[in-house]
């Protein structure tokens, strides 16, 4: 069936499985094939629409569409990896460090005065992940010079290394620097999540990884892409420093760079 959709057989059983939501052209898709009668048809789609209302992790997507796919995947998934070479990561982020990134993005692609606090209210919901039961294991890798690139001002960015610290402490988050002065230079890769579900029966969920782009996030399932993508987290993590020498260095940019 998965073929007669044009979709990945891991698709397929994440939807099956209740691991992931149903965008709704997806589910339009998939009444066809089953061949639902078309008055039918409109009452799953109105249900559809409404149970994307509830759920911490629904809500956050239903206020940026672009990114709900994401969203959806991080909050089954049982672990991410994260690379990011510009920003602080999202799950770790201070409310008013994402409305600072997000009113950057306003200033190029102007929207609604309140877009960046809805932003902001979206990455608090997407963060309890973490301390779910169990919660989301989270291993995040940045660039040294996301320490010092400001995102609002001093004081905004000296709170938000210091939550950076803090959360570096949970036993189910890692946080590693990759400096610049490495003798090895990061990859030419732009961010990106490398998503773990856990197996359900005997159904086998692949690995996802997720790629941003100025229009949100694609996603990659094939195993060929996502190997790829997995060894090149490695290779960064190998050569990052430690979490503990990352945590100090934090812990002095907060202290020196932004006082």
């Amino acid at each position: 069936m998965s073929q007669r959709l044009g979709w990945s057989g891991s698709k397929l059983s994440r939807i099956e499985l209740h691991r992931i939501g149903v965008k709704l052209a997806d589910l339009r898709k998939l009444l066809a094939l089953y061949g639902v009668d078309e008055s039918y048809r409109e009452e799953l789609l109105a249900l559809a629409r409404e149970s994307k209302q509830k759920g911490l992790p629904q809500k956050a997507a239903a206020r940026f569409p672009q990114v709900a796919p994401y969203v959806s995947a991080e909050a089954e998934a049982e672990s991410v990896w994260n690379w990011e070479p510009q920003v602080v990561p999202g799950l770790l982020q201070i409310p008013d460090y994402a409305r600072a990134v997000r009113q950057l993005w306003q200033g190029m692609f102007p929207g609604p005065p309140s877009e960046a606090d809805r932003w902001a209210e979206a990455r608090l919901l997407r963060q309890q992940v973490l301390t779910r039961d169990p919660p989301l294991e989270l291993s995040v890798i940045i660039e040294e010079s996301v320490l010092g690139r400001r995102f609002g001002g001093d004081a905004v960015m000296r709170q938000q290394l210091e939550h950076l610290a803090e959360a570096s402490e949970l036993p189910n988050v890692e946080v590693r620097v990759y400096p610049l002065n490495g003798e090895h230079p990061p990859l030419a890769t732009g961010a990106f999540s490398y998503m773990q579900f856990p197996q359900v029966h005997d159904v086998p969920l692949h690995d996802i990884v997720s790629v941003e782009h100025l229009e949100g996030t694609y996603e990659l399932e094939e195993e060929e892409q996502t190997y790829m993508y997995r060894v090149a987290f490695e290779y960064l993590s190998e050569r990052a420093l430690d979490p503990e020498q990352s945590r100090a260095l934090i812990v002095a940019t907060a202290a020196e760079a932004w006082a």
